[in-house]
């Protein structure tokens, strides 16, 4: 199997850097402070874990598990369903090519390249499949978990290893469903190789500079960043 002609040096750059950003983000992000949003996060969901214990009843804390098992698996159906079309477009690769050589935007290329920039999208939303489709699994986990976890006022040493796996059960699923939430904005940055590798490269610092920005410079991040405060000294005031 050979490369397409016309595949250079600048192509395989914007390939390697889109899965670089992608994988790299969280290590990065964690050099620059608290890390991201969800590793702050997982000290909310420890907190979560240990006050659902303290409570007669749980429904609240059953809706709560139930609203984001209905939002991975959204996500993991959607991802199904535009995989299922992307994979469609390379049934009819010759009439995409030809329409999209008719557009002035679009960079000339042949079909071999168009079949590879169109792999790297569907090779970004598979893994994200794949992402969403273990974050359910641990979501289903952390139900069970969570079933099982004690009705008491007070922690004992049992109670408290029980509490803390099932936060980081959880901990871990969130991670899987925003890793495949990440990898939606790169298939939008890999959609730019339609337009050539630099458009591609441009495209992959942006999202990679408004996630960073999300993450840490927003309102919201501000914010959940003095909650973990305010839940830390809670619990240090508590020792």
């Amino acid at each position: 199997m050979s490369l397409p002609s016309d595949l250079t040096s600048l192509h395989l750059v914007a390939f390697a850097l889109l899965f670089a950003a992608w994988w790299l983000y969280s290590p990065i992000l964690s050099l620059f402070g608290r890390g991201t949003l969800n590793a702050q996060l997982s000290i909310v969901r420890l907190r979560w874990m240990r006050l659902s214990t303290q409570r007669a009843q749980r429904p609240f804390d059953a809706i709560l598990l139930n609203q984001i098992i209905s939002s991975v698996a959204f996500f993991g159906s959607a991802s199904l369903i535009v995989l299922a079309a992307l994979l469609g477009t390379f049934a009819n690769v010759t009439s995409v090519h030809a329409v999209l050589s008719q557009l002035q935007f679009v960079a000339p290329m042949s079909i071999e390249l168009l079949a590879a920039n169109l792999s790297v999208v569907v090779l970004i939303l598979g893994i994200s499949f794949f992402a969403f489709t273990y974050s359910l699994r641990k979501l289903i986990y952390t139900v069970a978990l969570s079933g099982g976890l004690p009705d008491q006022a007070e922690e004992t040493p049992q109670s408290t290893i029980q509490i803390e796996a099932t936060a980081t059960v959880l901990t871990e699923a969130v991670r899987s469903f925003n890793n495949g939430i990440r990898g939606y904005y790169y298939a939008v940055a890999a959609l730019f190789l339609l337009l050539g590798p630099v458009p591609c490269i441009i495209a992959t610092c942006t999202v990679m500079a408004m996630l960073f920005y999300r993450q840490t410079l927003t309102t919201t991040a501000r914010a959940i960043g003095t909650y973990v405060d305010a839940v830390n000294a809670e619990e240090n005031s508590r020792k």
